[in-house]
Order: structure tokens, then sequence, then C-alpha cells
């Protein structure tokens, strides 16, 4: 007989844990996030009754994750979340809150009306051409130059570091993204791209061939001098070993290639708005675009990737010297 949890003695951290366990359909990165976002309540109240959290509690931890300081479980000292952050912390624990309720736990949901933290606008940083063009020239002969191009075609990073030497064929000039190698909670781990439209197959252009042919070669001259040490050496992105990148550590080399670049610093994700917006600015139909970075709703591509730059805009009031004239 499995012991179910009862009112009145269920913890909050047992009750996220139950949470987690109940979601079947949530990928090892989502979990793990959840698992990341209610840490500062279960650090803060996981020993407390679930049914005795308040919403003062989570308006109180608000407060301070906004304004930083918080510990963590290991007495680190936490820097101020951004808004984002501090409303999917809301998020989630009103998720794990609605659970706990749909089982009789609790009679309410604490965490239900918490105000939703103001997120002011950013804009998102890319690349211009001549920007882009400089990158290329410095990546030439980096290592993991191919790996750089790949998100400047606009994959994600980790597209990148999941695709692997039999998704690629040089011959044809296709490039298939099948695997997706990501962070979860520190850890790399390898599922099915995000959804049916990420599953795509794409040409690559000549360049690109050239630059995965030499990676390629790269890799078997890397081989031979390994020997027996080397690893499968599957990944189109891997290291001198044979072995897949974690995720994180490709965006450290990423802005270690930027910096050598002399450019200023963007998010390697960033290279994928740069592409997405590159092909905007050429006149490419959204809808293309979309299936290219592999999205369903090519609105959603539009809000996020597709920004206009400051030489566009430029070039776009440049028109009006042409078609506005004066008596």
């Amino acid at each position: 007989m499995t012991d179910r949890p009862t009112p009145g003695r269920n913890p909050i951290a047992r009750a996220s844990g139950e949470s987690r366990a109940i979601h079947h359909k949530l990928r090892a990165t989502s979990k793990a996030k959840l698992e990341y976002d209610m840490q500062p309540l279960i650090e803060r109240h996981g020993d407390d009754p679930v049914q005795r959290l308040t919403k003062a509690h989570v308006d109180e931890l608000v407060a301070d994750l906004l304004a930083g300081g918080t510990k963590t479980s290991k007495g680190r000292t936490r820097r101020p979340w951004g808004a984002i952050a501090v409303n999917k912390f809301s998020q989630t624990v009103s998720m794990v809150l609605a659970d706990a309720q749909r089982q009789g736990l609790v009679a309410r949901n604490a965490a239900e009306h918490v105000d939703p933290v103001a997120v002011s606008h950013h804009s998102v940083d890319t690349y211009t051409e001549g920007e882009v063009q400089t990158l290329l020239k410095s990546i030439a002969g980096d290592r993991l130059g191919h790996a750089w191009e790949l998100a400047l075609c606009g994959l994600r990073r980790g597209e990148i570091a999941g695709l692997r030497w039999p998704d690629v064929d040089l011959e044809c000039k296709t490039l298939s993204i099948a695997n997706n190698r990501v962070d979860a909670g520190g850890k790399a781990v390898e599922n099915d791209p995000k959804s049916a439209m990420s599953r795509r197959t794409l040409p690559l252009p000549d360049r690109l061939v050239s630059v995965l042919r030499t990676a390629k070669a790269r890799q078997a001259a890397e081989r031979l001098a390994a020997g027996s040490s080397y690893r499968s050496g599957e990944y189109v992105v891997s290291n001198e070993r044979g072995d897949p990148y974690h995720p994180q550590v490709l965006s450290r080399y990423w802005q270690d290639a930027v910096k050598s670049a002399g450019l200023r610093p963007i998010k390697l994700h960033a290279a994928r708005h740069t592409a997405a917006t590159a092909m905007h600015l050429a006149g490419v139909p959204v809808a293309v675009i979309a299936a290219w970075i592999g999205h369903k709703d090519a609105s959603l591509t539009m809000r996020l990737y597709a920004h206009s730059q400051d030489d566009a805009l430029k070039a776009a009031g440049d028109t009006f010297n042409r078609v506005v004239t004066t008596s």
C-alpha cells in the first residue's frame, strides 16, 4: 500500500517533487527548470506544511528575489533576479499549488493571485551585415568556427551541440535537425527537437558545405593523432577527444570568439536572431523564415526574431528623399 500524502503533513518540498512526478510529458530540461524555479521557496519554506503557505509568503519572496541577497541551499548569495525570472518563479509556484489543490491537499492556491512584475521592453541585439563579415573573417582559422557559422545560419545552441555527422549530407548539401543537446540542471541531456517544426531538413549554402568539410577533415586528423583514446567522433561539434560539448561550454567559447573579433558581446542565441533578421531584411517571406528556423507560428517569428537595424531604418528613411519633393 502506497503512502499517500494527506492534508496537514505534506511539506512544500514534497509537494514540489510530486508535482514534477505527475507531469509525465515534461522533458528533463523542463523538470530541471521547474526544480530551479522552486528552489527559493523550498529553501525558505520547504519544511513547512503546504497548507500554511500564504500569498504574503510568496509576495515576500518576489520582493526579495527582485532585490537580491537571498541565500541558496549552498550558502551562496543570489544576485537580483529580473522581472521575467521572478514571474516564472511565481507561475511555477502557482502550478505546483494547483497540483496540490487538485489532489485535495490545499483548499486554495496561495500564489494564484500574485501580481506579475512589470517587464520592461528590451530590444534584442543582433549583428549587422558588416559585423557578421568581421566575425566570419576572425573565425576563419578557429577550430570551432563551423559552430559559429551554424549559429549564424539560424540553428539553436542545442541543435548545434547535438548535430551529428549522419545528419549532414555534404554531397546533397543538406542538414537535418534530428537531435537536441541541452542543459538540464547543469547536465547535458539529449532529446528530440523542441517541436515537430523544429525537426527539419535545410539546404546547405556552399560556404557552409566547405566549412563543414574542413571541420570533418580536422576531426579525422584528430582521431588519427589520438588513436584508441578518441571517442565516438559522431558529433559535428566536438572536442579534440571526439566528445560533444556541453551547451554552456559552447556559449563561453562563443564569447571568446566574439571578443577576439573585437565585436560587442551578444549571446550565442542572438546569432539566431541575426540570421532571421538578415533574411527578413533581404525580403524573405516570414513563413519561409519560420520554416527555416523551426517555428510553427510565423507571427512568433516576427515577434521574437525579425528586427530592423539602424542601417535598414536609414535606408528606409532615404526613400523619402527620392519620393518627397518641395515646391
